[in-house]
């Protein structure tokens, strides 16, 4: 019998046409003859949507999407249903179809790839494909995922953080303090925030300065990174589970010089039957072995450092000397990185395969935890009492 896969895609974010993307791209390339393909699109104020027409991309650009259902899933982890919104029928559920079996969520961004939607899976207890809760939201604030890569070991450029209100409080302050630590150029970016939107370099304290006030527009925590001089970007891709990790091909952007653009990234790279095709990517990029087994094995590292699951890019700087940094780790890349894996023997269908079997083997080992104990408790506080008498015991 086929699984059902609901693809959720769209989303309340800045990165909702990129979603929209990706989520075309899996439902295009999923082997049929294994699954059942359930739609779901979370438009830009954050409701939920099926409909035959959300199929097709060409939908999408033309503005037609006319069958649209607007649907709820329930939390009750016995019950996996696709339920019509109250909205439309009133006080009673109308079931759409039986149990999803498991949820293929293509959110990139705020509300989808920073944990939000995986809590929503987790009350639920059903499977579901990429990260966790814990890695997409340490992967997605680059503040705590640099914590957590430098108390790892891994090599990563030098930076400082601050939040919205300080700034909006002393700007004179916050630039001195920057100046004090890092020296010009500095990247400055939103903490929570992929796609290079609200990403500035900075040369000088009057660019510096316009730069925060656009990363401010964007998240209340700011970063700012200390620039690699003439860096080259190598990318590579890691997919698995615990330790059971494998690398794949790297990759270096084509006319990568101080930020790949949101053009760059998503509208001039090979998007697999959608959007213009042409890539600028050098696959495998042109590294010695030397450099490529370290950068395979540092990315397999960032990848186990966050606990992370699924399929991820991690992205690094080499200097002109070829010390490596890890930049930063995308635990839903776009077009889940498929370009990686083709030569690696991971076409499309097949690597949506391996992580739908990695989502099912992860979920199968959270639910060998106890989440119950008893421990009558219950009978052991009495409340209404003095403080110390209602903990007398516990």
């Amino acid at each position: 019998m086929k699984k059902k896969v609901a693809i959720i895609f769209g989303g309340r974010s800045v990165e909702h046409e990129v979603s929209v993307i990706t989520g075309l791209q899996v439902i295009e390339n999923i082997d049929r003859d294994k699954y059942h393909v359930i739609p779901i699109y979370i438009d830009k104020e954050g409701k939920w949507f099926t409909g035959d027409s959300l199929l097709k991309f060409e939908n999408f650009k033309n503005d037609n999407l006319k069958d649209l259902q607007e649907v709820i899933l329930s939390l009750n982890p016995n019950d996996h249903n696709l339920y019509l919104h109250p909205n439309s029928i009133g006080l009673f559920r109308k079931k759409l179809m039986d149990k999803i079996d498991i949820i293929f969520p293509t959110i990139h961004g705020t509300n989808g790839e920073d944990g939000t939607i995986q809590g929503i899976f987790e009350l639920m207890n059903i499977p579901y494909v990429g990260a966790g809760v814990l890695a997409s939201s340490v992967g997605m604030d680059k503040i705590l995922m640099k914590e957590v890569f430098k108390a790892q070991g891994l090599p990563i450029v030098e930076y400082m953080w601050f939040y919205r209100s300080k700034w909006m409080k002393n700007q004179d302050e916050t630039i001195d303090k920057i100046e004090n630590s890092l020296n010009y150029p500095l990247f400055v970016k939103p903490a929570n925030l992929g796609s290079s939107i609200g990403i500035s370099k900075a040369k000088n304290r009057e660019e510096l300065m316009d730069a925060i006030e656009i990363a401010i527009r964007y998240d209340r925590k700011i970063i700012i990174e200390k620039a690699v001089d003439n860096p080259r970007e190598i990318n590579c891709a890691v997919m698995g589970y615990d330790d059971k990790v494998i690398a794949s091909l790297c990759e270096e952007p084509l006319g990568w010089d101080e930020i790949l653009t949101f053009e760059d990234k998503y509208i001039r790279s090979n998007t697999k039957g959608l959007g213009k095709e042409g890539s600028r990517r050098i696959i495998p990029a042109d590294i010695g072995d030397d450099l490529r087994e370290k950068i395979e094995e540092l990315a397999k590292k960032a990848f186990m450092a966050i606990d992370c699951s699924g399929n991820a890019r991690i992205d690094f700087l080499v200097d002109e000397e070829e010390k490596v940094y890890v930049n930063e780790i995308n635990t839903l890349p776009g077009s889940i990185a498929f370009y990686l894996w083709e030569r690696k023997g991971y076409p499309f269908s097949k690597l949506i395969d391996e992580m739908i079997e990695i989502a099912l083997k992860v979920h199968e080992e959270k639910n060998r935890n106890m989440y119950i104990y008893e421990a009558d408790l219950f009978n052991k506080i009495h409340l209404g009492g003095s403080k110390m008498d209602s903990i007398k015991g516990v």
